[in-house]
Formats: structure tokens, sequence, C-alpha cells
């Protein structure tokens, strides 16, 4: 972990953001209060979620898409 001033970072900001691509944390000071924290990016790998994953754990009823009733749409329409 690095920890630098405000100032520092202003002045040679293409040295910090190297070293922050190389996987080190910058914590920032201004005064002698700590006023950020830049770290890099984790980036996280993912793959497609494979069809069916939760084939028969559900069943989607045949009114699924139908209307509500309308004592439960009057609630959402605020009446």
């Amino acid at each position: 972990m690095i920890r630098i001033s405000a100032e520092a970072l202003q002045n040679d900001w293409q040295t910090y953001l190297t070293r922050i691509q190389a996987g080190e944390t910058v914590v920032v000071f201004l005064d002698d209060t700590a006023v950020a924290e830049i770290k890099p990016i984790e980036v996280v790998e993912s793959s497609l979620r494979p069809a069916g994953l939760c084939a028969g754990e559900f069943v989607v009823p045949d009114d699924f898409d139908a209307s509500l009733p309308p004592e439960i749409l009057q609630s959402f329409e605020g009446r």
C-alpha cells in the first residue's frame, strides 16, 4: 500500500496510475487525513449460465401473464 499526499498525486498521477494498474493500492492524504483509497478494479471472470439450469425446480402457472385482480392493481396505482 502506498501512502501519498493529494499534492503528490496531482503532480505525478501517471506514475501512481501505473502502479495501481500493476495491482498496488494508493491511499491519498489531505493534510493528515486519509481521504481516498485507489485500487485496481477486481475483474471477475463469468461464464454463461447453462440453459435449463433450474429445469424441474418450479412450474410457471398457466395464468402467469394474466391481468392482476382489480384490488391488487389499484394498490399499485395508489388508489
